[in-house]
């Protein structure tokens, strides 16, 4: 028998072509960017993100510009520049945002690019290509004048250069544009020196301000305050990152520090005080004090250097205080007309007494209760026509303290009858004690005239 004829599966080899292809097309849909994707101006359809990051940074990079004018065509490339873009965070996102299998995210809108250089790189490139566009700027300096005990600046010099920025967007525009190269004017334009007048101007009032306060206080009282050349010699003021920077010289303030215990610490001073019957105080003899001690100072030096730093130079100082105690003296005056005698008491005990001579009869020296109203050092009483009103002249009466009208007690120069009644009313006593009674006393001192 004839065996049978063997069958053809050629359409289902075909079959299985086709359902393969189809595979591998779905498979690419899913690691692919989608068709008509441009990044940075270049086409990324059907790259994997990292093609297409590695395609926008070679573009990038490869991308010549040729500098017109003082350039006189010299060409440099992104990479001399150190251009970048963040190629790989936008390849990612173009997948991200347009997959190959999503077809309506096929020829999208271009995705935009930001280009960035670095200005170093830039800089020198562009100095070595043109430097007849490059002229240095010169900061601005703040320095202590010790004629003016101040700090003074000298102003910043503007320079010229091939701006940065102006070429960072020509570069941008050019790569939205899908350009490989392009011309840039290489003509000088005006730079800025980092640190500006204005900058050194606005560091020079700071520190100035800070000259007018520095030094160590307790409570509100400067105790030590910091003279502006000792000062002075404790900052630095340098650029740093094109900026003005203060700095503070730590061992150096620990030389002052350690002179503080014998400037702050004292004993407690009292205080003296002279007051009437009332208790109302007529006149201080003696300010008080608080004694205080001075706290550890280990840390001062470097806590200070901190504050000056920052633009505060009132350091506050830990002590420990003893407040002052107040003696109050009540001072009063007697006289005694029976005795012809002042005496003269503190807080009720006798201090001096001394014969005097009050006013003869007919001109007799009032009774009462005074209180001292006016103190003069000397003073001429009476008047030198004698033949009118009151009849008497006497020049440069010593020691005057009023006390009721025209009636005080005051030295008498010219007789030495004390303990007779003599003068005009008025409490006549020996130059001394007249001089001790005006010391002694002051305004508000009772007088207590009797007999």
């Amino acid at each position: 028998m004839e065996p049978a004829p063997k069958k053809r599966h050629l359409g289902l080899w075909i079959g299985a072509g086709t359902a393969a292809l189809l595979a591998a097309a779905v498979a690419a849909s899913l690691v692919l960017i989608a068709p008509g994707t441009t990044v940075a101006g270049v086409h990324v359809g059907w790259m994997t993100p990292g093609m297409a990051s590695e395609a926008v940074s070679s573009r990038l990079a490869a991308t010549e510009i040729e500098l017109t004018g003082a350039g006189d065509g010299a060409v440099v490339s992104g990479a001399d520049l150190g251009a970048s873009v963040e190629a790989t965070e936008l390849a990612e996102k173009a997948f991200a945002d347009r997959p190959m299998w999503n077809i309506g995210a096929w020829m999208g809108d271009p995705i935009s690019a930001p280009v960035a250089l670095d200005p170093e790189a830039a800089t020198r490139v562009l100095q070595s290509a043109v430097p007849g566009s490059y002229t240095e700027p010169v900061d601005a300096t703040v320095a202590f004048d010790a004629a003016s005990g101040t700090y003074t600046t000298t102003p910043a010099q503007q320079g010229t250069g091939i701006s940065i920025d102006e070429l960072t967007a020509a570069l941008t525009a050019a790569v939205e544009k899908g350009e490989t190269s392009f011309s840039f004017p290489a003509d000088p334009t005006p730079v800025e020196a980092a640190i500006t007048t204005e900058e050194a101007t606005a560091t020079a009032e700071q520190l100035n301000s800070m000259l007018a306060t520095i030094g160590f206080y307790v409570g509100d009282e400067r105790t030590v305050p910091i003279a502006p050349e000792v000062a002075a010699s404790w900052l630095s003021i340098e650029s740093v990152d094109g900026a003005l920077q203060v700095s503070a010289d730590q061992a150096a303030i620990q030389a002052v520090v350690d002179t503080l215990p014998e400037l702050v610490n004292r004993e407690v001073v009292n205080a003296t005080t002279i007051v009437d019957s009332a208790g109302t105080v007529l006149k201080s003899l003696s300010e008080g004090k608080d004694g205080r001690v001075l706290g550890d100072t280990s840390d001062i030096a470097a806590d200070f250097a901190a504050q000056l730093r920052d633009g505060e130079a009132v350091f506050p100082l830990a002590v420990t205080s003893t407040p002052f105690e107040t003696t109050a003296l009540f001072r009063r005056v007697e006289v005694d007309l029976s005795e012809q005698r002042t005496y003269l008491y503190e807080n009720e005990k006798l201090v001096k007494s001394w014969a005097i001579s009050s006013g003869k009869f007919g001109s007799d020296t009032d009774l009462g209760r005074f209180k001292i109203y006016a103190q003069l050092r000397s003073q001429n009483m009476g008047r030198e026509d004698i033949t009118k009103p009151p009849f008497y002249y006497t020049p440069n009466v010593p020691y005057v303290s009023y006390y009721n009208a025209d009636e005080a007690l005051h030295g008498a120069y010219w007789h030495n009858n004390f303990g007779t009644r003599m003068s005009h009313g008025c409490v006549n006593m020996p130059v001394d004690a007249a001089k001790f009674v005006y010391e002694w006393a002051t305004k508000g001192t009772e007088v207590w005239v009797h007999n």
